[in-house]
């Protein structure tokens, strides 16, 4: 059993930080290059990040657990472990707090698109707060893969 933990505890790692990188920093751009709509190119892009999102909050209570179950309390001494604390709490900010927000920021403007709209300058502050945050995460992601290893030893 500890085989499979060890081996999930990898592929989740994989798959978070993986996924972080490849929709904030592949798939999102892409969109927004390639389609002509920019509203279309949000909400799809949108979708991916509340995706990534989940994936985050579900693979990191995961990792949580089982770097808990591995060290006890001694997993509060374990740089790995905040690591994987920080990035869940920012992703419980951003998907919980901030994308709220600019979703009411978009419904607020209808029938207008927010960006020709008296909630422009709002929606673009915020935006900017959850591109921060979001490269914060990735950035932690890619401390965390290269650190990812001390979780098991």
């Amino acid at each position: 059993m500890r085989n499979f933990s060890e081996a999930l505890y990898r592929v989740v790692l994989t798959a978070w930080i993986g996924g972080l990188w490849a929709v904030g920093y592949l798939a999102a751009p892409t969109l927004f290059a390639s389609l002509g709509d920019r509203q279309l190119a949000g909400v799809v892009a949108g979708k991916l990040f509340a995706l990534i999102a989940w994936m985050g909050l579900g693979g990191g209570a995961y990792l949580l657990v089982f770097l808990a179950a591995r060290w006890g309390a001694a997993v509060f001494r374990r740089a790995v472990f905040w690591l994987v604390l920080a990035m869940v709490l920012l992703t419980a900010a951003g998907h919980f707090g901030i994308q709220p927000l600019m979703v009411q920021l978009k419904a607020d403007a209808l029938p207008r698109d927010v960006m020709e709209s008296v909630f422009r300058d709002r929606f673009v502050a915020w935006h900017g707060i959850s591109s921060i945050v979001y490269l914060i995460e990735s950035l932690l992601g890619l401390w965390l893969a290269i650190w990812a290893e001390r979780g098991l030893r």
